[in-house]
């Protein structure tokens, strides 16, 4: 990896030279600029420079990955969030496998998942893999009585069935509707809605029921219904940037293209209603055919707003909302869970975590990381605050051990997310965009996988071929 100052560029302030300039053979007329490292911008430079494109990746960061990123934060290593890689995924692992990485290596696969509620006798327990562990995804789904009752489950029933449904034939009217008036008006019982629906909407995408969309809901997992026999969730064995995003852009520079790292874009260069090339923080402007915003969407808002306000296409786009995130990452003495598996926490502030010493971060003793749910309320609140919220709903679902963490960090941000709340979907940009030179990556551009790393990947693929093309 190339890092900003180390010599691999010469500063061009004034002359607007090809920042390739070691290669004379890459005019800036061929060339492609990628603001942002994250998984679709890397996608979107992969598939170019596969193709041969010269390509020159910009990221503001000191490392690759953006939402799927690891870094050390003050002395403890922590990563952007609580992720997970969904089997169910296609255009991903078949990147990475262009890529030369390997998925086996990059994951531990998860055959259930937990959920554990304040109220209920005991935690609820589901099988995931229908292929390699039938029985116990079977009974999982029969049992765990004492967490929901027969009658429960029973009221999920009409609420799926006509869900999927609308799903694919009246996806915008379903997208008018949260979650928790959809399930009413299906009838789910408030226990079922509580101890399923809940940890499926707020243990995701952070959002209560009663704001999530529907249409988000059911399109979260419509795409796995044909692939149920690849239904199954992987933890991946080391940070996101080590294991996945770092290798996918050493593999860009073996293709001939350039990531360069601590180069934050300052704004877009912008000529004769065109985009040319982009202007960097320190000065540089570097001049190119086309330009992927591929940043975090307030970001990508306000590169687009500074020049193209008034045009009418942005104009819903500039209207999309972003939702903050705010998680809890710390390490204990001793594991706190005794297994390495996705929980959830209905009913408390936690949303989706998971033990973590046995597969992402091995080299500690104990190591969690949590999806804080209801993250409006939380994202201004001092850490200490939002530390003190993590341990009391720990507790309240039995788990005594967090008084055994040693040292914590509260991660959150405000710019990561588009807010999959009702009425949001038809407010999603294409990848090609009506102004010349100009594209978007980001899973908050339209594509059928939500705010996903399948998602950003599909983005990033869509932007390609349409530089591809032009």
């Amino acid at each position: 990896m190339r890092e900003a100052g180390n010599g691999s560029y010469d500063s061009q302030t004034e002359s607007e030279e090809n920042p390739l300039s070691q290669n004379p053979k890459v005019p800036s007329e061929e060339l492609t600029i990628v603001v942002g490292a994250g998984l679709a911008g890397l996608t979107c430079a992969f598939e170019l420079a596969e193709k041969g494109k010269p390509v020159l990746v910009l990221e503001a960061a000191p490392y690759v990955g953006g939402r799927t990123a690891n870094w050390n934060e003050n002395g403890m290593e922590v990563e952007s969030g609580f992720h997970k890689f969904i089997g169910y995924y296609t255009l991903l692992p078949e990147l990475l496998e262009r890529a030369g990485i390997k998925l086996n290596d990059m994951l531990f696969w998860e055959k259930s998942m937990e959920a554990r509620h304040p109220e209920a006798e005991e935690p609820g327990v589901f099988g995931l893999d229908l292929v390699r562990a039938p029985l116990k995804t079977v009974l999982g789904a029969l049992g765990n009585n004492s967490y929901l009752t027969p009658a429960d489950k029973a009221s999920l029933i009409p609420f799926f069935t006509a869900g999927f449904k609308d799903y694919l034939s009246n996806p915008e009217e379903l997208d008018e509707i949260p979650v928790k008036e959809y399930a009413e008006r299906h009838h789910v019982t408030e226990q079922a809605l509580e101890r399923i629906l809940e940890p499926l909407s707020s243990g995701i995408f952070f959002l209560p029921p009663e704001q999530y969309s529907s249409y988000a809901f059911f399109g979260l997992f419509a795409p796995g219904i044909p692939r149920l026999h690849k239904m199954r969730i992987g933890a991946f064995s080391g940070g996101m940037t080590d294991v996945m995003c770092r290798p996918l852009a050493d593999a860009i520079e073996r293709l001939g293209g350039t990531v360069r790292t601590s180069a934050p874009v300052r704004g877009l260069i912008a000529e004769e209603g065109a985009v040319r090339g982009v202007e960097l923080e320190n000065g540089e402007r570097l001049r190119a055919a086309q330009v992927v915003v591929a940043a975090n969407i307030r970001r990508a808002q306000k590169l687009l707003s500074e020049h193209f306000s008034s045009v009418s296409a942005f104009k819903p786009f500039f209207e999309l909302e972003a939702m903050p995130h705010v998680t809890a990452q710390f390490e204990l003495t001793e594991p706190l869970l005794p297994k390495d598996r996705t929980t959830f926490g209905p009913g408390t502030q936690l949303g989706s975590f998971g033990e973590q010493a046995r597969t992402t971060f091995r080299d500690k003793a104990g190591r969690t990381s949590i999806i804080l749910v209801d993250p409006d309320a939380l994202v201004d609140l001092p850490e200490e605050e939002v530390w003190r919220r993590t341990v009391d709903s720990l507790k309240a679902i039995g788990l005594d051990g967090v008084d055994n963490a040693t040292d914590y960090r509260i991660i959150r941000g405000d710019e990561n997310f588009y807010r999959l709340a009702a009425g949001n979907e038809k407010k999603r940009p294409k990848q090609v965009t009506p102004i010349p030179g100009l594209f978007l990556a980001g899973d908050y551009t339209k594509q059928p996988f939500l705010a996903t790393m399948e998602g950003a990947v599909i983005s990033g693929q869509r932007a390609a071929r349409g530089i591809l093309k032009a």
